[in-house]
């Protein structure tokens, strides 16, 4: 046993004294899906509905003198900090970028109580993370990084040793993702070369791949903030000196659309709450079915701390992922009788989600914006061949970030 196994399992028994570990499940219907033996790690139960309590845990079991604590966190680790605050009697000073869903900002206060105060600055997490070291340089306090962290990695790697223990031995793969890299490099170090380990990031923040193709942490240009508990500018450079060897295609990156889609099944398929960066080992396993077919498979839903209030917004990515709504800005004759004839267009399985005239002050043509749901993708076919053997001009905008951005 290496030393950083045996303090991961030393980590591991102290969490014992405050939470339960929590269930690995075997899933039936991805079981079936992809022909192989696929388990749930479930984070998205444990008392922070996240695996972010193990590494706060474990850091702060090792600070027993310090009485100030001080984070940033997009929600997860922000929750982690304030309920060992509240338990061990501590106090806290947690920053959040100000886009963080209100459901985690107020989880946070809910776990730490009068124990942390919140600070909402910065509207990348990056921002968020320089606001709060400066304040800690100039207040003092213990910075409690969310993963770039000795004793945060370690104490996150004791998802690997609870996994161990309830499989019976480890498993051929586990799909682990990535924001920071803390509990991904802390879990497959522990397995070390026993388990074939593929991580998963959302495409608008991929900072681990990134990283392996130029040798060294980089910071992103952009970030998609969507999959907030991944929506990292820079992987940690504790955990790239555990990741730097990865190969390349092991780090998976997958767009956000696609992770709305597994969302929405978990919910209504199988009961599971999940954050987006909870869905993105589950909705990696499309991208390797043929290196996992017959093998057993772990898959990290690292998180459920899901804003309801954005719900609306899920199913609308996933629908268009599924090529299920389209819009398109549609020139419709200003006459009477052509917006029945444009419906006249439309199958028994489609329907009308949004109408608006763009141009209300045209003579002869107005603009229309249109969202167009149907039930199989295969009916937009029809229907762009029926607008065309009219004679109407239409542009379809689904996929055109920029005119979306404004119109949709």
């Amino acid at each position: 046993m290496s030393d950083f196994q045996s303090k991961a399992r030393t980590a591991t028994q102290a969490m014992r004294d405050v939470f339960p570990a929590t269930p690995l499940q075997r899933n039936v219907l991805l079981s079936e899906r992809y022909g192989a033996d696929i388990y749930l790690k479930r984070e998205d139960l444990s008392p922070v509905r996240s695996y972010k309590i193990r590494g706060a845990l474990n850091a702060m079991r090792k600070q027993t003198d310090q009485e100030l604590f001080v984070c940033a966190s997009a929600g997860n680790h922000a929750q982690g900090v304030a309920f060992m605050c509240k338990a061990q009697g501590k106090r806290g000073v947690i920053f959040m970028p100000v886009t963080t869903p209100q459901q985690k900002i107020q989880k946070t206060r809910m776990f730490g109580g009068d124990n942390v105060e919140i600070h909402l600055i910065g509207d990348f997490f990056d921002d968020t993370l320089a606001a709060a070291q400066n304040w800690c340089r100039e207040q003092g306090g213990h910075f409690l990084s969310p993963f770039d962290d000795d004793d945060v990695i370690e104490g996150q790697a004791s998802i690997a040793v609870e996994i161990e223990e309830q499989l019976g031995r480890s498993p051929d793969h586990i799909i682990l993702p990535v924001g920071g890299g803390g509990m991904s490099s802390g879990v497959s170090t522990y397995f070390d070369d026993d388990v074939h380990c593929l991580f998963a990031e959302p495409s608008g923040g991929a900072c681990l791949r990134a990283a392996l193709e130029a040798k060294q942490p980089v910071a992103l240009k952009r970030v998609d903030t969507f999959v907030d508990g991944a929506a990292v500018g820079r992987i940690g450079a504790k955990p790239f000196e555990l990741l730097k060897h990865v190969p390349v295609p092991d780090a998976l990156t997958i767009d956000e659309d696609r992770i709305c889609s597994t969302i929405l099944e978990m919910l209504n398929v199988e009961g599971i709450v999940l954050e987006p960066a909870g869905a993105l080992a589950v909705e990696a396993l499309g991208d390797v079915q043929s290196w996992i077919r017959g093998k057993t498979v772990v898959c990290l839903t690292s998180g459920g701390n899901f804003d309801f209030e954005r719900l609306p917004e899920v199913k609308e990515r996933a629908q268009r992922y599924a090529g299920l709504k389209k819009y398109l800005m549609l020139r419709l004759p200003q006459r009477p009788g052509a917006l029945k004839e444009f419906l006249q267009i439309l199958g028994p399985e489609d329907d009308v989600a949004r109408f608006e005239y763009l141009k209300k002050s045209a003579r002869n043509f107005g603009t229309v914006l249109i969202g167009i749901e149907t039930k199989r993708p295969e009916n937009f076919h029809h229907i762009f061949e029926r607008l065309d053997a009219q004679g109407l001009a239409y542009t379809d905008i689904t996929n055109d970030e920029t005119l979306s951005q404004f119109l949709i």
